[in-house]
């Protein structure tokens, strides 16, 4: 039984279709299930709340029976049960068969990695078709849990991520109207993480890998003239604030015409950035 949450948003029962490893540090996850003619959404950062089996369990425990009353079951459940949550953003969504494509960073997984993988990592990293999930996510198209939303007047649109906002910000630049004028800088720790990015002549994509630094890169930047540009960061916590501060005080652009999301912060899991209040 799927029960509708809070409108505009409800839970979904899905299964693993299939999987594409796009990189050493990502993999593309394809999900399909009846639900899905339900889930409606025009924005290319859509963020969605995914529900993953508990280690040791093969399904993901979530109250979704209480309604709008399941965060408070889901949390009171033991630590053993409860399935575990994670943010992430959708990649794609097709019908005809209805589908949706999540890819996930591999962190602690890809060759020379320093920390070991997280409970996401673990499950991307060895899914397979018939696999189930729970998703939280929209059933009217144009929500909240989308973030990108360039003003009209935009003349230019300047886009950050590193390896977790590379799916939102490839579906972004992919998705642009023709002629809209756009630079890119993305972060992947490999070059084997470099993708195809399907967007237009206009869109320039400097991909930065080994951890070359971004900031440094975007001073040095001479961006095209522009009287109105639109700026989307999203990635690490500090990294996101760092760029932030330099579009809005070392480059002047009106603060107002910056979107900035902070989709994970260094040291913290995203239990302890939620106990925080993040």
């Amino acid at each position: 039984m799927t029960t509708a949450v809070a409108a505009p948003f409800r839970f979904f029962s899905l299964r693993v279709v299939r999987t594409r490893r796009l990189g050493p540090s990502l993999v593309r996850v394809t999900f399909a299930g009846a639900d899905l003619a339900h889930f409606h959404s025009h924005g290319h950062d859509q963020s969605l709340s995914l529900f993953l089996p508990a280690q040791g369990r093969t399904e993901p425990v979530v109250p979704i029976e209480l309604g709008d009353g399941w965060w408070q079951g889901w949390r009171e459940l033991p630590d053993d049960v409860r399935a575990v949550m994670r943010s992430y953003t959708l990649r794609a969504l097709r019908r005809n068969p209805d589908e949706i494509d999540i890819d996930f960073a591999l962190h602690g997984i890809g060759p020379g990695a320093a920390t070991p993988p997280g409970p996401a990592s673990r499950w991307a990293a060895r899914a397979r078709a018939g696999d189930p999930v729970v998703l939280l996510g929209p059933a009217v198209a144009d929500n909240r849990a989308i973030r990108f939303r360039p003003p009209e007047d935009t003349d230019l649109v300047l886009v950050w991520g590193d390896e977790t906002a590379v799916p939102a910000a490839t579906a972004i630049l992919e998705a642009l109207p023709a002629g809209t004028r756009a630079r890119a800088w993305l972060e992947v720790p490999h070059a084997g993480d470099v993708q195809d990015v399907a967007a237009g002549p206009d869109v320039e994509i400097t991909w930065l890998t080994g951890g070359r630094g971004a900031l440094a890169e975007i001073r040095a930047a001479r961006l095209p003239r522009c009287e109105r540009p639109y700026v989307w960061i999203a990635g690490e916590s500090g990294r996101v604030r760092e760029l932030r501060r330099h579009f809005v005080q070392e480059r002047g652009t009106d603060r107002r015409r910056v979107t900035f999301v902070g989709y994970w912060r260094r040291g913290l899991t995203e239990e302890q950035l939620r106990a925080a209040g993040e």
